[in-house]
């Protein structure tokens, strides 16, 4: 149950924590609901790796952690200077890039990663 629980709440916090730049002027909602759609769909990639017999999937250079990092740095920086709102139209399509690099990479590992069943 604790499983579900923090694959849940890891979902739910990355929802939580990045939908209001939405509600920012001059950012590229766009593409930041583009990024919230990827960053769902890593982490059920990485779960859904369990289900083919290979291990969770943490790959990539956009993981939890990394996102986290640079929400939390351009939140930050938006806080300190308004002006780097514009800095979405460039910042989210990277990310864009790289969570896309990271579901390939967790698919890719993940079948490289299944363990042979015993043949009777």
């Amino acid at each position: 149950m604790g499983a579900i629980y923090n694959e849940l709440g890891d979902v739910i916090s990355d929802i939580a924590l990045y939908l209001p730049f939405y509600f920012l002027p001059n950012v590229n909602n766009v593409s930041l609901l583009v990024c919230l759609f990827l960053a769902i769909l890593t982490e059920f990639i990485g779960v859904l790796a369990l289900t083919i017999g290979a291990s969770r999937r943490y790959d990539g250079p956009m993981g939890k952690s990394d996102r986290a990092f640079i929400f939390g740095a351009y939140g930050l920086i938006i806080a300190l200077f308004p002006s780097t709102l514009s800095w979405s139209h460039y910042l989210f399509p990277i990310m864009i890039i790289l969570l896309l690099i990271t579901c390939y990479q967790r698919v890719a590992k993940a079948l490289h990663d299944i363990k042979p069943t015993e043949q009777p």
